[in-house]
């Protein structure tokens, strides 16, 4: 229970502190613009990598865990278990960040939802946002999968993990707000309603292939490394 405890908690800051990052400071042309909010994103990831890492791994986010299930670093029942206190831990987190929102004046609707068509910035269509997503997903588990391989990591993994997420974040904030995390896009978008919903299993299941083809290249390489 403790996993799925710290699951939850660190799904709910990453989702609350990055996505109200973006949606508080005016989104792609706002204060903090491109860079500042990928660095949020990658800084909620270093926080809790650090803080709730030796309980659970710090996966907030079913893809990780998919990832993890497929190359047989968890089993069944936990990763049931993790995928649920990630999605609790996005809705919970999207909810209040819409209550602080309606409290602001003016009242802030953004709630760093992702999107396709006239939701992205560059006006990116769903094919290519079903690409998009695939592709940075399958970059950031190769990442984690191997800064996790070895405990020699351990001591930078959180870093490294987080420096990733930034980067993916750079180039695919203005293509599709930047997923790579099923329940990140879900709680925002059950809140945010409308277009986000409409379009939010795009960013669920980009992510999700986007997660098995990486575990499926990161065992091909492992196999072969040890073949070697």
């Amino acid at each position: 229970m403790r996993k799925y405890v710290a699951e939850f908690i660190g799904t709910f800051v990453l989702t609350f502190v990055s996505c109200g990052a973006a949606a508080v400071s005016g989104g792609v042309d706002g204060v903090l613009g491109i860079l500042g909010i990928a660095v949020a994103f990658g800084l909620s990831i270093v926080a809790m990598a650090y803080s709730i890492g030796n309980i659970s791994g710090c996966h907030i986010n079913p893809a990780v865990s998919l990832a993890m299930l497929i190359s047989k670093r968890m089993d069944g029942k936990d990763f049931i278990g993790y995928v649920i206190a990630q999605i609790i831990g996005g809705l919970a987190a999207a909810g209040l960040l819409k209550v602080v929102g309606s409290m602001c004046d003016p009242v802030i609707t953004g709630l760093g939802t992702n999107g396709y068509g006239d939701a992205s910035y560059v006006g990116l269509d769903m094919t290519g946002a079903l690409i998009v997503e695939i592709v940075l997903t399958c970059i950031f588990l190769i990442a984690i999968l191997g800064v996790t391989s070895k405990e020699s990591f351990s001591s930078v993994a959180g870093l490294v993990i987080g420096l990733t997420l930034t980067f993916v974040h750079i180039i695919g904030i203005p293509l599709t707000g930047t997923s790579v995390n099923p329940a990140r896009s879900l709680g925002p978008a059950v809140f945010a309603g409308g277009e986000a919903l409409s379009q939010v299993w795009v960013f669920i299941v980009g992510p999700l292939v986007g997660a098995a083809i990486a575990a499926v290249i990161w065992m091909f390489l492992n196999k072969e490394g040890e073949n070697s």
